[in-house]
């Protein structure tokens, strides 16, 4: 069932078009994750769906009394309630239906000898009470409980006003509130923003089993890899859909791409031999081979043209180091560090050798971030021993870019840094980062939160250090930002902390995980899942896991046989079809060598016989394409 579709949606906002023709359908029970680079208008489509924009043009239906849930990237609450009271106002008219029913009890136990009143309030019990049910009347306070848990807030939170809360705090209180109103469609607009890695993984669970449709934004790719069946790219103000997660949508994004220009590539060739046959015939100058070069022509323009296949400009650079360190690089030892009487880590031990790669996590509020000032010497731990092996230069991404100086413009905030350069090298190592012409210029308290963490690696590239320090490096990047990041990091030779809630940027980069508590730091071996399956193992008693019998492994293994042949199969008839159009496409070619031989025209027939053969050819040649184009 179709719960909702838009067409052909239009945006601007003065010159600047944004949408120009997205469309898409969401049937209920799908969840749709949207993607796109910074700028591509995701956000503006969905406050179009949820009604908080006006399109230009084009249309949106949805299916009546659709109960509609938008989660912004900043959530609005009462400031007057407590947390408590925001997520239980939810169920205010819950609360009014218990009230009725004990009123109704009341009166019952007064009617007690009026037996056709008796009746009759009996019969509206039994309807009100089965209405109470039926909306969780039983069990809505622990279902709030359980939500506050899953979104990270504790017992002693829920008695705070939400005037005091932070800004991730409230918009982590909107999710929840939003989550127990329980829409049909879900609109969420970077729902894990604010979350912890546990919160995250509650509720990537929560939403998994989510009997509504979801149409989420999101920059965590694991998260929509574990989320999302289908996929949908902003490109060029137009929605490119794809079925599966998101990792499943980039081998099919890759896999169009080059299908499209291959098919384009070969158009080209196609206009062009054309196109030189045709200044052939007219270069005989007789009435015939004019007339034929014309209709070349003609069929040519008829032709329709495919455009170019185009892709977003992607950030394109790389790590280096000026010089090597030795075997050791960061050791640290017993640190210490409180706030204000309030102990956020103790006991705290690491030790990086050269090339490691290691990924730190935590909860949030366990003091990851003033780990790293403490690391670079903007902050006194209370404790312990902090030292560098010999040859250590450290580059420090701070993921709030306090380092970043509001009044300049972009190419002196650059510039002002490495003043050994030209600007022309400054300027290449800012178009490597999508900073081009007139961009430099602009004034960096103008810039978005994704173009200053470009600004930043800018400054981290060019400083060629050997120890990377990196706060949350992937926040505000777009996707094909944060796959160059990782492709970067791939290479790079030094040595790697990072502080992440990012799950498939530390499958990517990290060998070792470590996780930052109050009493210390306690290390895994390997990257994000590795890390995942140990602690999920840990916990899991002895026997407690699932159970197969060899019937079911036999079954499986049989399975698993059938779709790999079922695999080859497609591959065979996909490398067939497109030899048997290779192949044509040759045979068509020399048809056309000897039609344009003159000496072919002086026997009628067999000329007439090979001009049938050319036609039957090229209508076997788009077949061919077209069965060429089903199987790929």
């Amino acid at each position: 069932m179709i719960l909702l579709s838009i067409q052909d949606i239009h945006k601007a906002f003065g010159t600047n078009e944004v949408l120009r023709g997205a469309s898409l359908t969401l049937q209920n029970g799908e969840r749709m994750g949207l993607v796109g680079v910074n700028g591509s208008g995701k956000s503006t489509l969905m406050k179009i769906i949820a009604g908080l924009e006006h399109e230009d043009s084009g249309t949106i239906s949805m299916q009546k009394g659709l109960r509609l849930g938008y989660l912004a990237q900043q959530g609005e609450v009462n400031p007057e309630h407590t947390v408590l009271e925001e997520m239980e106002s939810v169920f205010e008219p819950v609360v009014r239906m218990e009230q009725e029913l004990r009123a109704i009890e009341v009166e019952m136990a007064e009617a007690a000898h009026d037996e056709l009143l008796l009746k009759r309030l009996g019969s509206r019990y039994d309807s009100l009470n089965r209405a109470f049910e039926n909306a969780k009347g039983y069990g809505w306070k622990s279902e709030v409980q359980k939500v506050l848990a899953g979104l990270g807030f504790r017992k002693e939170q829920q008695s705070q006003k939400a005037s005091v809360l932070s800004g991730g705090e409230r918009t982590r209180l909107c999710l929840g509130r939003m989550l127990l109103q329980e829409p049909d469609l879900l609109l969420l607009d970077e729902p894990t923003n604010h979350l912890d890695l546990k919160s995250i993984s509650w509720l990537e669970d929560y939403l998994a089993s989510y009997r509504g449709a979801v149409l989420l934004v999101s920059h965590d790719r694991y998260f929509m890899d574990h989320v999302c069946d289908h996929m949908g790219e902003l490109l060029f103000g137009r929605i490119e859909l794809y079925e599966g997660n998101y990792t499943e949508y980039m081998a099919q994004r890759t896999e169009r791409f080059e299908i499209r220009m291959k098919t384009w590539e070969l158009q080209q060739k196609e206009i062009e031999r054309q196109e030189a046959i045709i200044e052939r015939y007219r270069s005989f100058n007789r009435e015939k081979s004019i007339r034929a070069a014309e209709s070349r022509e003609k069929r040519l323009e008829k032709m329709e043209r495919l455009e170019k296949p185009q892709d977003e400009h992607q950030v394109h650079f790389h790590f280096s180091c000026r010089r090597r360190t030795g075997e050791d690089v960061l050791m640290i030892t017993e640190l210490k560090k409180e706030y204000e009487g309030r102990v956020l880590f103790d006991h705290v031990n690491m030790h990086l050798r050269s090339g490691d790669r290691v990924a730190l996590i935590g909860d949030n509020g366990v003091g990851k971030t003033t780990l790293f000032r403490c690391i670079v010497s903007q902050e006194k731990p209370d404790n312990g021993l902090i030292r560098f092996g010999s040859g250590v230069d450290i580059g420090y991404y701070d993921q709030h870019q306090a380092g970043l100086h509001d009044e300049k413009t972009v190419l002196d905030e650059v510039w002002d840094d490495f003043r050994r350069l030209d600007q022309t090298e400054v300027r290449g190592a800012l178009g490597m980062f999508l900073f081009s012409g007139d961009d430099v210029l602009m004034p960096v308290s103008t810039l978005s939160g994704g173009e200053k963490g470009r600004v930043a690696l800018t400054k981290l590239m060019l400083h060629q250090d050997n120890l990377l320090l990196l706060d949350e490096p992937t926040n505000h990047l777009d996707m094909d930002s944060r796959e160059v990041l990782e492709q970067a990091l791939e290479t790079f030779p030094g040595t790697i902390l990072a502080i992440s809630h990012d799950r498939y940027f530390i499958n990517r980069f990290a060998t070792r995980v470590a996780v930052l508590e109050e009493g210390g730091v306690r290390e895994y071996l390997g990257n994000y899942d590795d890390y995942f399956e140990k602690i999920n193992r840990a916990q899991e008693p002895d026997g407690s896991g699932p159970q197969i019998t060899r019937t079911q492994m036999d079954r499986e293994k049989k399975r698993s046989r059938e779709e790999q042949r079922k695999l080859n199969e497609l591959k065979a008839l996909q490398e067939k079809a497109e030899k048997d159009v290779m192949q044509a496409e040759k045979d068509a070619a020399e048809m056309e060598e000897q039609l344009q031989d003159p000496s072919i025209w002086q026997d009628p027939q067999k000329a007439q016989e090979l001009s049938k053969a050319y036609q039957a050819k090229k209508a076997e040649i788009e077949h061919l394409y077209e069965v060429w184009e089903s199987l790929t």
